[in-house]
C-alpha cells in the first residue's frame, strides 16, 4: 500500500474517495467504530447478518456486507446510491488492512506501546484515542486480545483510518505473526460425512470471490460464538443455503470447512448432520 500523505477534504466520502485511490480497501462507519451494511437492506441487520453488525456475517441481500468484506477502492461502488446515505450519517472512514497489504497492530494503553517499543521493530505509528496503531507491510490472520491490550489487524478486519501517521513502514516481523500462531489441538475433529450439495441450478454470482466470502465469513462466525453454539451452527448453515443452496457454487469442500469449524466448537458430527439437514427442509431444498 502506497500510504496518503493526506486526506483531502473533511467528509467521510472525500476522505473514503481520496484513500482508495490509493489502493485502500474502505467502508463507512457509524459513531461508535461499528460500520453499516453495504445498502439498505442491510441496515439494522434486516437482511440477517449479526446483531449490531459489530463483526462481519452471513447476509441474505445481493452483494458482500459488513465490516471488512464490505470494503472496496471502486469509487463506483463507494459512491453508489446503495452507500451515499450511509456516508451521509457515517462518522469516521475505515480501511480494510489485509486488502490493503498491511497489517495494523492496535495497542490500546502505555503498558502494550512499552512492550511495543521493547519488542517490535519500528514501524509507521498512528496515534489512536488510547494508544497507537502500528502499520507492518505484509498481511496475516487478524486475533483480538493476543496479550494484554493488543489486537492484530489484518485479513478479515478493519481499522479505523486516523491519518497516514509517521516514520516508515516496515516489514511484518516474524515476532508478530507468532502472536496468532495457535498451539496443536489435542484433538482433532472427527471425520466428517457432508450431505451433498443441493445445487443444480445456474449460479448468480458474479465471481468466485462473492462464495468464497461467504464461506470464510460462515466460519468466522461460527469460530467466534462465545455461546449457543448449536443456534449458532444452525443459524450460519441457513444462511449459507439461503445464498448458495440453489445454485450449482456450493461443493463437498465448502460445506466440509463449515462442519469442521463447528466440530472445533464442540459440535458433534452427528449433531452437525442434523443442523444441516434441518436447514436443508427449512428452505425447502
Amino acid at each position: 500500500m502506497t500510504q496518503p500523505t493526506t486526506i483531502r477534504g473533511e467528509q467521510p466520502l472525500a476522505a473514503a474517495l481520496f484513500l482508495a485511490t490509493f489502493g485502500v480497501p474502505v467502508l463507512p462507519l457509524r459513531a461508535g467504530k461499528v460500520p453499516f451494511g453495504n445498502c439498505r437492506a442491510c441496515e439494522r441487520t434486516a437482511c440477517g447478518g449479526r446483531p449490531n453488525m459489530k463483526t462481519p456475517g452471513p447476509c441474505l441481500c445481493p452483494l458482500p456486507c459488513h465490516g471488512w468484506a464490505a470494503a472496496t477502492t471502486d469509487p463506483a461502488v463507494i459512491g453508489s446510491p446503495e452507500w451515499t446515505w450511509a456516508w451521509r450519517e457515517a462518522a469516521a472512514v475505515a480501511y480494510h488492512p489485509g486488502g490493503a497489504g498491511v497489517t495494523v497492530v492496535d495497542l490500546d494503553d502505555a503498558e502494550a506501546i512499552a512492550w511495543a517499543h521493547e519488542l517490535l521493530p519500528a514501524t509507521r505509528t498512528v496515534r489512536t484515542t488510547r494508544g497507537e496503531h502500528w502499520i507492518y507491510r505484509g498481511t496475516m490472520p487478524s486475533a483480538n486480545a493476543v496479550r494484554p491490550g493488543v489486537d492484530v489487524k489484518s485479513t478479515m478486519a478493519y481499522a479505523r483510518w486516523l491519518g497516514p501517521g509517521t516514520g516508515t513502514i516496515a516489514a511484518l516481523p516474524d515476532v508478530v505473526r507468532a502472536l496468532v500462531v495457535k498451539k496443536p489441538a489435542a484433538v482433532r475433529p472427527a471425520a466428517v460425512t457432508v450431505p451433498a450439495p443441493a445445487g443444480g441450478g445456474t449460479c448468480p454470482h458474479r465471481t468466485p470471490t462473492y462464495l468464497a466470502r461467504g464461506i470464510a465469513m460462515a466460519e468466522q462466525r461460527i469460530t467466534e460464538a462465545a455461546a449457543a453454539v448449536h443456534a449458532t451452527v444452525f443459524a450460519t448453515f441457513l444462511a449459507v443455503l439461503s445464498t448458495h443452496g440453489r445454485c450449482g457454487c456450493l461443493t463437498e469442500a465448502h460445506t466440509a470447512r463449515l462442519f469442521t469449524a463447528a466440530q472445533a466448537k464442540g459440535e458433534s458430527p452427528r449433531h452437525c448432520a442434523d443442523a444441516w439437514t434441518n436447514a436443508l427442509h427449512r428452505l425447502g431444498l
